[in-house]
């Protein structure tokens, strides 16, 4: 396909995202009264990440995810592990050269190893698939694998070994507090998915209990909407503050949209090489993604749910995801054009 006709495909996800972030910061704002009290995000956080979050997680994976399709994307574990690393590794440089204080290190670090696997794949892959002349084949095929790999995506890595790593991090900012629902829900959802029997129960034709994962999907489907206004909310503070972290910003962008795309290039492409992936675009698309992404919502929300390093975190956030609106859409272009 043309270059100029992959740009409009990957632009229009990518402007979906921007509308609902504007949104959110709208309603942030003093005079609108909606989202402007620290409360009231306060609760919506607690609400996505405690309700919506695991049961966006749990009817995805349990309704995409098979004991099949485990067995054929086992890479993306792996690939997720890597832009962890790899990404961790790059932001203990970060912190050394640009000598970020002491209690910014744990936040530095969170930034640039820990990607927006959730939300992001799930509104941009599948969107991707509903676009006229979208380069992946059928719309609804396209669309029913994506939502399956955005899923997977979602659902992937903590191994304990990674965790011991970053246990200052861990410690600072109590992620095991706040991602024990996801990782609850991940693992139903892929119980559910894979085990035939509870599969028949809950998800096929007429399934005697389908009305349960209809109502999960449906309290799910908030997750995504709710998770994009809460970035938009949270980005407030960071218009405050922007001139005082620039150096320290300016790492973070430079490592997660310049360096780790890059990288991850030369792994997928190796991978491929080597027939260690499947020769899916679609997942080798998402695979090539997951190493462009803005650094994790959730990050925002821990920061907020337990004050810490609050006011520099929504400076990085408004930074990097502004920045993600142009780089997100380049970065897809090129993905899609590589992989086709």
């Amino acid at each position: 396909m043309e270059f100029l006709k992959l740009f409009i495909v990957a632009l229009m996800p990518v402007l979906k995202v921007l509308l609902i972030t504007v949104l959110g910061t709208f309603l942030a704002l003093d005079r609108f009264d909606i989202l402007s009290r620290e409360t009231a995000r306060k609760n919506l956080n607690t609400i996505v990440f405690f309700v919506f979050a695991p049961a966006l997680v749990c009817g995805s994976l349990a309704e995409t995810v098979t004991s099949k399709s485990i067995v054929t994307l086992w890479f993306m574990p792996l690939n997720v592990l890597l832009t962890f690393i790899i990404g961790a590794a790059l932001g203990w440089l970060v912190v050394k050269l640009m000598r970020v204080p002491h209690h910014l290190q744990g936040l530095v670090l969170g930034c640039c190893a820990a990607g927006n696997l959730g939300n992001l794949p799930l509104i941009i892959v599948p969107a991707v698939c509903k676009q006229t002349g979208n380069p992946f084949g059928d719309a609804d095929i396209c669309h029913r694998n994506g939502l399956a790999y955005a899923s997977l995506s979602m659902a992937v890595s903590k191994k304990e070994k990674i965790m011991k790593q970053v246990k200052v991090l861990a410690e600072k900012m109590k992620l095991k507090a706040l991602f024990a629902p996801a990782t609850i829900g991940a693992l139903v959802g892929l119980l559910i998915g894979v085990v035939p029997i509870f599969r028949k129960m809950l998800i096929v034709n007429n399934a005697p209990l389908g009305v349960i994962q209809d109502s999960l999907v449906m309290v799910g489907d908030a997750g995504i909407p709710a998770m994009t206004l809460l970035v938009g909310a949270n980005l407030i503070k960071g218009l405050k503050g922007l001139g005082k972290q620039v150096p320290i910003v300016v790492g973070i962008i430079v490592v997660r949209f310049i360096i780790l795309p890059v990288i991850g290039i030369g792994i997928v492409k190796g991978a491929i090489h080597f027939g260690l992936i499947h020769p899916d675009p679609l997942y080798q698309f998402l695979l090539l993604l997951q190493f462009a992404l803005p650094p994790a919502v959730a990050l925002s929300t821990i920061t907020q749910l337990f004050g810490v390093s609050e006011g520099e975190c929504s400076v990085i956030m408004l930074a990097t995801y502004s920045c993600a609106a142009f780089s997100l859409t380049l970065w897809s272009t090129f993905f899609m054009w590589l992989v086709l």
